[in-house]
């Protein structure tokens, strides 16, 4: 039996997320996807891909590499959010950085132009691997191998505003999680 996965790797990297509402089982108020890319084939970068009430209700993306975070677009994420599949949607370019580490807490932070957003993750339960295969779930023709970090504590800032809602304790699979997770060590493949 072999231990190596058949697929094709397309991206390697992080994919932290929010999912913020004000009550249990409401629609997000704050949907947010970081991703630290290290490998892929428009090349490493940053992208964060964010609607929240601190955007009026609307997607918008911030990057470092605007081509990987269009592909990306056209791919993974647009196979997770159809909604993100739009390439009307600006790309504004930013920097970005991290602190923290998986035991305690995890902020990354964005500066743009004229704005600057900082998410943070903390309150970190244990780490479980989740690992899927292309097609295994409707609609996604990508498998992902993933460590997931529950968080219960989380929040999203925009220019020093906080964005309103909190992270939900769920069930993945029969391990404690949450709407906010780090999602650290991600791979997703392709069938080759």
């Amino acid at each position: 039996m072999s231990v190596a996965d058949a697929n094709r790797t397309i991206l390697t990297g992080e994919n932290p997320f929010l999912r913020l509402s004000g009550k249990d089982g409401d629609p997000n108020s704050t949907d947010a996807s970081y991703w630290r890319i290290l490998f892929c084939p428009a090349g490493p970068g940053h992208v964060l891909y964010i609607r929240s009430e601190l955007t009026n209700g609307h997607w918008r993306i911030y990057s470092d590499n605007i081509a990987m975070a269009r592909w990306l677009q056209s791919t993974v994420v647009g196979a997770i959010n159809a909604e993100l599949l739009d390439p009307a949607i600006p790309v504004v370019d930013a920097q970005f950085s991290k602190s923290g580490d998986a035991r305690d807490f995890w902020t990354e932070r964005l500066d743009a132009h004229d704005e600057r957003i900082a998410l943070t993750w903390y309150k970190l339960g244990d780490p479980f691997l989740v690992h899927t295969q292309p097609n295994s779930v409707p609609g996604r023709p990508y498998g992902m191998c993933t460590v997931l970090i529950p968080a219960l504590g989380a929040r999203l800032t925009r220019n020093g505003i906080e964005a309103k809602g909190r992270p939900w304790p769920r069930d993945r699979e029969g391990q404690p999680s949450s709407t906010c997770m780090l999602g650290l060590c991600e791979s997703w493949t392709a069938p080759r």
